[in-house]
This record gives C-alpha cells, structure tokens and sequence, in this order.
C-alpha cells in the first residue's frame, strides 16, 4: 500500500470528498450574491406593500367621514390596489421570518382565511350576529379588541386583515350561483341607514386599516437595510449551528417550495377546485382572488430569479446553476409556465368576468375548470424542482405539505 505525504493526502481528500461536503462543494460567493439581492427584493416589495396599506387606510378614513357610493368605491379600489403587491410578498413565507415567526410574526392578523362572516358583522342568515352587533358584551371596538379577538373562537375566527377589510367594504357574497361579489350598501356606515349599528361598523373598519398598516409596517421594519440587529442584518450573517450563508439559501428553497406545493396548489387552489366552494376562495367577499393568485406565482417567480419590478440581480436560478445548470433552467421553465396559466385564471376574472367561484362551480372538462387543474398541476410542479435544487447544492429542506390532494 502506498501512502501519500500529508498534504497530497489533504489535496485528495477535497477532491474527491467534494460531491459528498456541502462546505467544500456550496457556491458560497454566488449564494452571498443572491441573499444581499434577496433582502433588497425584500425590503422593495415591503415597502410597496407598507405604502398601499396607508392608501388604503387613507381611503378607509376618506369613505368613514363621508360614506357614499363613490367614497366607498374608492376605498374597495385602495383593498385591490393593495393586493398587488402584498401576493407577492407571501413568497417570503415559511422559515420562520418577521412574517410568520411563531411567537412574534403577525401573518395571522395581516391574511388569514377563511373567516366566518358571522364572527364580524350581520349575514344574511343572522342580523345580529358579530362583534359589531354584540354591543352588550364589546362594549367598544378598538384595535387591541378586534387583535385579542383574533382567532380566539378558533382557525376560522377572523377578525383582523386584509379579509375582514375585505369583508366590511365588499360584505358577504350572497349569490348562490356563485356570480357576482358582495354587494354591502354604503348605507350600512349611514347614521340611520341600513343594517344596525353603523356607527360600531365604522369603528370596526377603520380600526382593521390601523392595525394593518401597523402590522405590515413591523415586518418592514424587519427587512430595513442598514438597521442594526433587525433580521435582514442577521439573515444569512449568524446562525446558531452550521453555515449561515448556506442556511439561509435553504430557508430560501422552503419557502418557495413550500408556497408553491402546500400553500399555493394546495390550500388556494386544490381546496377550492375539489370542494367547489366559495367559501373557499382566497378573496370570496370581492372576487379577486384569481388576481391573488397569480400574484403568490409572481413572487415565486421574483425569488426565484432575482427580481423586483426594474430591479434585476442574483437569484436562486444562478446559484442552482453553479451545480446543475440543467434543473435552474428546467426549474426557470416551470415558474414561467405556472404564471403563464395562473395568469389566465386572473384574465378571466379581469377580461371576461369569470372569477374563480364560477370557474371552480363550472362542469370538470369545461375549458375555465380544466385552466384552473392545468395551474395547480403547474405550481405544484415548482416543489419537485425545488426539493431537487435542495438536493443538488447539497442542503436538506423540508416543504410544507398540502392538507388535500387531487
């Protein structure tokens, strides 16, 4: 047996216990690259997402003071404007950051669903149902009483966000074929009008558009370059075991993977497709949700490549290339191909008004029904990709799994 001096010996060893050493084989350089483009795709979208909420809350106080069609309308206009950019946000999802950190991460109060309409306000099975009608027992209603209420009678207890603004400009979606949105009368914020307690409704409302800016603006802050200790310093910086660099790009990979397999084909899409629904829906009371959609894909598809609106830098795609070029271009092909038929479930909403309740209520071979099984068998096909880029950079990642499948 011949023996090789040490540092032949040391020489041998990288090389060939390379395939098998994450430490020795991870395109470190290219990785730092892409979480420094990561934070700043962050803090951009954020930042969007932080300044429509405050239009909307701006557009809330405009319709409380002066309730009409047109004020009303304009504040329903603020909600969807603000959906663009926070769909893309919930790419961000699914590591345990600032969105969603179990202990302190306020995305149970900014998106939950569904919600029970009945836990809020009127429905058209109960006048008196909800913390607005409940006026014995709330008193008064404030943005630390819809926060504690939140969820606190259980998953479908919604009592904050996005959804129950939602529900409070749009109100329940009464149509049992499906068509059509919520059709809340302004007169239901008149002193007099219709429904009861109008002035309590008003409080509601406008104490919901607070805590929202409040709670999209702390996860913001999180993501604020250039801020000592918030997360986006320490991110992909510290770790309390292994490589923090190699670390992160695994949170990354989960958080795509487990949005595009779990969240997105799953609970968005499977659960509405199979059940048909409409309390299953995204955005029921406003019929946006196939815009909701397509914009979760688009985040998927900024992560992946590195992108936010102009801003083009390092994405995950060049760091899976440095070892499999072949799969970050197959996986390239795989988001544009989901956004491609996610984008037509949101043009038959916007172009040909057929949102997703009537698409998921339609007969199974009809063209609007076969879009929406072509999006879920394409977005899911996003964590397969993504469990193997894992695997080619020499990282273990979990996804989230769906509760339902096909």
């Amino acid at each position: 047996m011949h023996r090789l001096p040490p540092a032949l010996l040391l020489l041998s060893l990288v090389a060939c216990g390379s395939d098998e050493d994450p430490e020795v084989t991870f395109p470190t350089a290219k990785a730092e690259l892409a979480l420094a483009n990561y934070k700043a795709v962050v803090n951009a979208n954020y930042t969007d997402v932080v300044t429509s909420a405050q239009a909307l809350q701006a557009a809330i106080d405009a319709f409380i003071a002066a309730p009409s069609a047109a004020t009303q309308d304009a504040a329903k206009n603020a909600w969807l404007a603000a959906r663009l950019p926070y769909g893309p946000s919930e790419a961000f999802r699914f590591y345990d950051g600032p969105i969603d950190d179990p202990t302190t991460g306020p995305e149970g109060q900014i998106n939950a669903w569904p919600l029970d309409e009945n836990y809020i306000d009127y429905t058209r099975d109960d006048a008196n149902s909800g913390i607005i009608n409940r006026v014995a027992e709330v008193p008064a209603i404030t943005v630390e009483v819809i926060a504690k209420a939140n969820e606190a009678a259980g998953e479908k207890a919604i009592s904050t966000g996005y959804h129950a603004i939602e529900f409070l400009l749009w109100g329940q979606d009464d149509a049992t074929t499906g068509a059509g949105n919520g059709k809340r009368p302004f007169t239901d914020y008149v002193a007099g009008g219709s429904a009861a307690n109008q002035t309590r409704r008003a409080d509601y409302l406008k104490a919901a558009a607070q805590l929202l800016v409040s709670d999209v603006q702390e996860v913001a802050n999180a993501w604020k370059p250039g801020v000592a200790d918030n997360f986006a310093a320490k991110f992909g910086v510290t770790a309390s075991e292994g490589n923090a660099v190699q670390s992160a790009i695994g949170d990354l990979l989960k958080s795509l993977g487990s949005m595009a397999k779990a969240e997105l084909s799953g609970e968005r899409m499977t659960v509405a497709y199979k059940n048909r629904d409409q309390e299953d829906e995204h955005s029921c009371f406003s019929d946006n949700t196939s815009v909701d959609l397509l914009g979760n894909a688009l985040g998927i598809e900024n992560v992946w490549l590195g992108r936010y609106g102009a801003s083009d830098g390092v994405g995950l795609d060049e760091v899976v290339a440095e070892k499999d070029a072949a799969l970050a271009a197959k996986t390239t092909a795989d988001v544009a191909a989901a956004v491609a038929k996610l984008r037509v479930l949101a043009d038959l909403q916007q172009k040909s008004s057929t949102p997703l309740d009537v698409v998921i209520a339609s007969p199974d071979g009809s063209a609007s029904r076969t879009a929406m099984l072509d999006a879920i068998t394409a977005t899911k096909l996003i964590g397969d990709d993504v469990e193997k880029a894992a695997v080619a950079l020499g990282l273990k990642i979990e996804l989230e799994e769906p509760s339902v499948e096909l």
